[in-house]
């Protein structure tokens, strides 16, 4: 078994988690047992989520998106109580890493789906505050097309049909990533000259926006964009402590 308190130190240090101007807390959100054999991640602490775990009898879960947020009400309503009475009952505990987990350089999410793509270089994109959350990718010689470089963040992102504009260049040497609610970054890689910028979700505007300022805009999904940086801290956690963990798919169609 493996000591929460050593767990939520590793991820904190490996995440710099404290160091973001986030919109949530990061790190442990509701404590458990203090030690851990079974880790059940996913990319939002919900109660399908928290329900799931319960039955693998999990000592731990992990999510991108955990309970509690800026917008989170000073009252606990009846939903939140119905998560919190199963984590509590099970004793489970709950950590949760958001913007850390977007943006970190090898088990982010933006990372991740660069390389998952085929991009054969990275560099920070999207700053927010003093970080950057997303990544920019860049292609080999030639670059690749819009179907191609769809098929690739496709099987990347839970092979969920990307929402694609193709209003850049025939051939795609370089594409900026932020995941999830990223789309406000569109701007950014105009002005920076990417040939295409891969998201979560859409907003209306960007239809217009990537066609006019000349560049490939894809849509993966808010959650199929962000399944891969929480997935892979679990295996990180599971490898180093020697606990068991599984991921555990809430599919979403947003």
């Amino acid at each position: 078994m493996a000591d929460l308190e050593a767990i939520v130190n590793f991820c904190d240090e490996l995440l710099d988690a404290q160091s973001f101007d986030d919109y949530c807390p990061n790190g442990l959100q509701v404590p458990g047992r203090e030690e851990v054999s079974t880790i059940v991640s996913g990319v939002s602490a919900s109660l399908d989520l928290i329900e799931r775990a319960a039955e693998l009898n999990a000592d731990l879960i992990l999510a991108h998106h955990g309970l509690i947020w800026g917008r989170t009400p000073s009252v606990i309503d009846r939903a939140a109580r119905r998560r919190l009475e199963l984590l509590f009952n099970n004793n489970c505990s709950l950590l949760a890493y958001h913007l850390p987990l977007d943006g970190h350089s090898e088990i982010g999410n933006n990372a991740l789906i660069a390389a998952a793509i085929g991009c054969q270089r990275q560099q920070p994109f999207g700053q927010l505050g003093h970080q950057t959350i997303g990544a920019a990718g860049y292609f080999s010689d030639g670059g690749i097309s819009i179907g191609e470089l769809t098929a690739r963040t496709a099987a990347a992102c839970s092979d969920r049909e990307p929402l694609v504009f193709d209003g850049g260049p025939e051939r795609i040497k370089n594409v900026a990533i932020v995941s999830g609610a990223g789309c406000s970054y569109l701007d950014d890689a105009i002005k920076a000259g990417f040939d295409a910028f891969i998201t979560g979700e859409p907003a209306e505007r960007v239809m217009n926006e990537s066609r006019e300022g000349g560049i490939h805009f894809i849509a993966a999904g808010h959650y199929a964009t962000e399944t891969l940086g929480v997935r892979r801290l679990g295996d990180l956690i599971a490898e180093r402590f020697g606990a068991s963990h599984q991921f555990i798919d809430v599919a979403n169609p947003i």
